[in-house]
């Protein structure tokens, strides 16, 4: 049975140390592992203790690992676990790893979940269906999921969404209010907000532009479709869909009417 004859610390490394059995250099083993293996010089080792000994210095190899993950950021179980399956650790050193990890409160999926719901509605004004997609793509248990989005309060959905909504209607006060409440209405879908929010949202906003933004409006909107039907079409038809493409940007009908009107006019002046 070889026999500890040597103890020494690594140099780069000191909370590794160097085994040498039978005077021959064998394996290194980190402090926790010496301690807990109650290595001295003069010690006997099987091969049982041997193996013993390499399954938690994997065990400590993949912690470490792990440590330096998390190190940058908070990460969720999930995500830790991915890590190390691509750092080829096998499944059971994986698990032992993350229970050392959660015991020493390294992981901790609430409250990683907690963190990810104040940053991404505080600086992104992400919706809860978007955030609990997050949630989900980052493996936190549904359970987790739905009692950390309780934590969102309605009314402050309700105050983001409204932001966004005016934010948008500023910028694009030049599009008719029929497609941009439509935009909007997109946009807040994407951001993760519920039908309920999204309608109240857009209801608190003032779309209605004046008369001199509708006669911008109407004359952009026009001076584009008539260019561009008017390359293949002329007469009736022209007018049928120069009409269709203007109501379908949410130009009401009496506009509509009198800018082909206008168009017409111009036309027969030529």
């Amino acid at each position: 049975m070889p026999v500890i004859t040597k103890i020494t610390q690594q140099t780069r490394d000191k909370e590794r140390y160097n085994i040498f059995l039978d005077e021959i250099y064998a394996f290194s083993v980190h402090e926790a592992n010496l301690v807990k293996f109650g290595l001295t010089k003069g010690m006997q080792l099987d091969n049982w203790e041997k193996e013993d000994l390499v399954y938690e210095e994997e065990i400590q190899r993949a912690f470490n690992r792990a440590l330096h993950f998390l190190g940058f950021r908070m990460r969720s179980e999930h995500e830790v676990k991915q890590k190390l399956l691509q750092a080829e650790f096998g499944e059971s050193v994986i698990k032992e790893a993350i229970i050392k990890l959660k015991k020493l409160g390294f992981l901790d999926d609430q409250a990683f979940s907690k963190a990810l719901l104040s940053t991404q509605k505080n600086t992104s004004s992400k919706g809860p269906n978007a955030i609990k997609q997050e949630m989900k793509n980052k493996g936190i248990d549904p359970s987790i999921q739905e009692s950390v989005l309780e934590e969102y309060d309605p009314k402050e959905q309700l105050e983001t969404a409204t932001k966004l909504a005016e934010k948008a209607a500023r910028k694009h006060h030049t599009i008719a209010p029929a497609q941009l409440k439509q935009r909007i209405q997109n946009a807040l879908q994407r951001k993760g907000f519920s039908f309920d929010i999204i309608k109240e949202a857009i209801n608190a906003v003032e779309f209605e532009p004046d008369e001199d933004e509708w006669t911008s409006i109407t004359e952009t909107t026009g001076e584009k479709a008539w260019r561009r039907v008017s390359i293949k079409y002329k007469g009736y038809d022209r007018k049928r869909r120069v009409k269709q493409a203007m109501y379908q940007k949410g130009i009401p009908f009496d506009r509509i009417d009198a800018f082909i009107e206008k168009k017409e006019l111009e036309e027969d002046a030529e």
